[in-house]
């Protein structure tokens, strides 16, 4: 029988995925708004829950999951409800990409300016360890002591939550290395134009 089926995996600041960003998400992102970028979910390795997701079926969700990306409708809530449907009083951000890179889901998500995404905006940038969560509907069996996801598998969302629970899976804070570089070229100015001024 189809249950709710969550994942956690951790998010976290720093790493290389700035690459990732496109100019016109970095001119976001230095005008004050926040992308996080990195690993959704995983196929083909149990996680922290004990289940596994073959990747033929995670291959098969996130080509069905680009239709909302592709409609700006892949949003996700801030904490994970006990439900399916996705209320959209307490979403924090939207997934604007999503695509498969060998066995690992990986994503680009923009913080919205909703009372949710100003909340996960203010934890992030006060250093509170969040995680991204996949949430979806499907069926599980068990076999030679692991818990594998069923074919009847739906992806619904991916939420920020406060437990992650699988290793090595994470997401870059895309702001803060822009900020910096920002920052730095400021200050550069303004040396200048005080050496200028000085003379």
């Amino acid at each position: 029988m189809p249950q709710l089926l969550r994942e956690y995996y951790e998010l976290c600041e720093g790493g290389v995925c700035q690459d990732l960003l496109t100019e016109s998400e970095k001119t976001f992102v230095r005008n004050g708004g926040m992308m996080l970028t990195g690993k959704l979910q995983e196929s083909d390795v149990q996680n922290g829950n004990g289940r596994v997701y073959p990747h033929a079926i995670m291959e098969r969700e996130v080509k069905k999951y680009k239709a909302l990306v592709d409609d700006r409708r892949a949003l996700g809530e801030l904490d994970h409800p006990d439900s399916s449907i996705i209320n959209l009083v307490n979403v924090s951000h939207m997934v604007t990409e999503v695509w498969m890179d060998g066995p690992s889901v990986m994503g680009k998500i923009k913080v919205l300016e909703t009372p949710s995404g100003q909340i996960l905006k203010a934890l992030v940038e006060s250093g509170v360890k969040t995680g991204i969560s996949s949430r979806g509907m499907g069926s599980v069996s068990e076999h030679m002591g692991k818990t594998i996801v069923e074919d009847d598998f739906q992806l619904i969302c991916f939420d920020i939550v406060s437990e992650p629970s699988t290793p090595n899976a994470f997401m870059s804070l895309s702001e803060n290395k822009l900020m910096n570089e920002q920052v730095e070229k400021n200050n550069k100015i303004i040396n200048l134009m005080n050496e200028i001024v000085g003379d």
